[in-house]
């Protein structure tokens, strides 16, 4: 049974990574979610310890401010308003409902929207969406060494079973 729930272990690790890219599936959590049914299934003695859970809890939060956080400070890098960075997080959280498009397209279009209710003209705005769409691949970028470094610190303090 204990070789069932490492093989449900690296599936769902491996659908956690793919989350992380693919913004339909909440990548870290799936993540944190898998390392807490495989204690709960394995047992305290041969899974991770509460400490672990704890510190993928943090890396789980902190995976999501940089989701939320990339297109702001990257239109603010390129130039953006206080519009156009609030633009890029609104258009990020609208984004979320209309799939991998929206979360690429939704942070460019509400920072251009910014800028334009600020009375900036095209090029400053198209500068500014240009921020949030690379703010947003960075973001993406470190969730998922966020993943990578979950999968690592589960692995790594999962006592081995010889």
């Amino acid at each position: 049974m204990e070789l069932f729930w490492w093989l449900f272990t690296i599936v769902l690790f491996a659908v956690g990574l793919i989350g992380t890219i693919a913004p339909v599936l909440p990548g870290t959590t799936i993540i944190l979610a898998t390392a807490i049914t495989h204690r709960l299934m394995v047992g305290a003695v041969k899974s991770i310890g509460w400490k672990t859970i704890v510190v993928l809890v943090l890396l789980t939060i902190l995976s999501y401010v940089f989701d939320f956080l990339g297109s702001y400070f990257g239109a603010k890098y390129f130039g953006a308003t206080k519009w156009g960075a609030f633009g890029a997080i609104l258009g990020a959280l609208i984004g979320l409902f209309f799939g991998i498009l929206g979360l690429f397209v939704g942070p460019v279009v509400g920072a251009i929207a910014g800028e334009f209710i600020a009375g900036k003209q095209m090029i400053d705005a198209g500068r500014a969406g240009w921020g949030s769409l690379l703010g947003n691949i960075g973001g993406m970028l470190a969730k998922l060494i966020i993943a990578l470094t979950m999968i690592a610190i589960f692995l790594v303090n999962v006592p081995s079973p010889f």
